[in-house]
């Protein structure tokens, strides 16, 4: 039951973020107001770094087999961008959505966007159940240090951990 689920909502996730990606295109600007569409932009720039740094991290430090993909870790991966939150991918997914919503702010962008978002937070809890099945109370710790999603938390936890360690 519980792989149908998933398989469901990756369906799911695929067809709003596709709609959502052709919509962009199709209301890109709608409004006329270029500060909104480069500060879209920019958030796409963002999300980039939090959908691409997981991929050479989980292969450097994931312990992950010759010849398998970066997500086939063995390890629990707790630095890097993983020590600032606990999903950058699915973070990166929603900065996306919203990158969208702000590039054509068509309230069908923002629609689409909204669902795409839900079933991300959705997948981040399902990924915390599966890893603490996985990784068992080495991963409670790392959720009880690391912000599942937010990144700005993540951040200022990150830094002040860093400055602590410097004295």
């Amino acid at each position: 039951m519980k792989r149908r689920t998933t398989n469901v909502v990756c369906m799911a996730l695929s067809l709003v973020s596709i709609g959502q990606i052709v919509a962009a295109i199709v209301f890109y600007n709608c409004l006329g107001l270029a500060w909104l569409a480069n500060l879209g932009w920019g958030v796409m720039m963002i999300s980039a770094v939090f959908g691409w740094l997981p991929i050479f991290t989980f292969r450097r430090q994931g312990g992950v087999a010759a010849g398998k993909g970066y997500i086939h870790t063995t390890r629990l991966v707790d630095s890097g961008i993983y020590g600032i939150v606990r999903h950058p991918q699915y973070l990166a997914g929603m900065l996306l959505s919203v990158a969208l919503a702000l590039i054509a702010p068509h309230w069908i962008v923002a629609v689409l966007g909204a669902a795409a978002i839900a079933t991300y937070v959705w997948s981040a809890f399902a990924e915390d159940r599966d890893n603490l099945a996985k990784f068992g109370d080495a991963y409670r710790v790392y959720m009880n240090r690391v912000p599942r999603l937010n990144a700005a938390v993540g951040l200022a936890r990150w830094l002040l951990n860093r400055c602590q360690r410097a004295r």
